[in-house]
């Protein structure tokens, strides 16, 4: 495959969500900074990397699982924002500006899962 991670946008969507996580969670309770503030770090981070390893697979079937994965992922995240909120840990503002961004990065996989998958069936 030719593609390049750094060259999708849901790749930079992902990382910038990356980063507004990671600036929120230095508000987050001390006793929160090995437990969900870990946990969260992770999922975030899982997004970004499962698109950029699938980029690095030999088929488009490889990579379209790797972006479940990712979606998986981010529905992890968006689980945990929705729990930090809950807990105000995050207030509102910053929460919706979270799923906002999550938001579009779903509909941004979902819709590059259905180009690959489309691809896939011209292929076969």
């Amino acid at each position: 495959m030719d593609k390049k991670f750094y060259n999708l946008q849901v790749w930079h969507k992902s990382r910038q969500l990356i980063l507004t996580t990671y600036s929120l969670l230095e508000n987050f309770p001390e006793y929160e900074k090995y437990d969900m503030c870990s946990q969260l770090r992770r999922s975030v981070n899982s997004i970004c990397a499962n698109i950029a390893e699938g980029t690095g697979r030999r088929t488009l079937k490889d990579f379209v699982n790797f972006l479940y994965i990712a979606k998986g992922s981010l529905e992890e995240t968006k689980s945990f924002f929705i729990i930090a909120n809950d807990l105000r840990y995050i207030d509102n503002e910053n929460y919706a500006l979270l799923k906002e961004q999550s938001d579009e990065i779903g509909r941004m996989l979902n819709g590059l899962i259905k180009s690959l998958q489309n691809k896939m069936q011209i292929i076969y």
